[in-house]
């Protein structure tokens, strides 16, 4: 009984919430939209990149130990540098398990 009050009641909201402009008409000529440009981030993340593409594709096996160090030097660096430009909010799996128990204790 819970569980058909509560799919009932989901099938009531869903269809409340439906938006208005999925009945209307669509216009005659469709808006262009503009790229946005790239940030200064996004063009410095290409070039770190490529530069670590670059160290991959090299073959190491005549470098002597002091340059194979600073080219790990270099990997390094180029790694923390990219991690700053990303930014971004990430979820652990554990983090996201604990919200989706909440969630279902909250609506069941």
């Amino acid at each position: 009984m819970k569980k058909m009050i509560l799919s009932l009641g989901m099938a009531v909201v869903s269809l409340t919430f439906l938006p208005v402009q999925t009945f209307g008409v669509t216009p005659e000529k469709p808006e262009m939209t503009v790229p946005a440009p790239k940030t200064a981030g996004e063009e410095e993340a290409g070039v770190l990149i490529s530069r670590l593409n670059e160290i991959n594709l090299m073959d190491k096996t005549n470098l002597n130990f002091a340059e194979k160090k600073d080219l790990r030097n270099e990997v390094k660096a180029i790694e923390a540098k990219l991690k700053d430009i990303g930014g971004g909010v990430y979820i652990s799996s554990a983090a996201a398990l604990v919200i989706i128990v909440l969630l279902l204790i909250l609506l069941l």
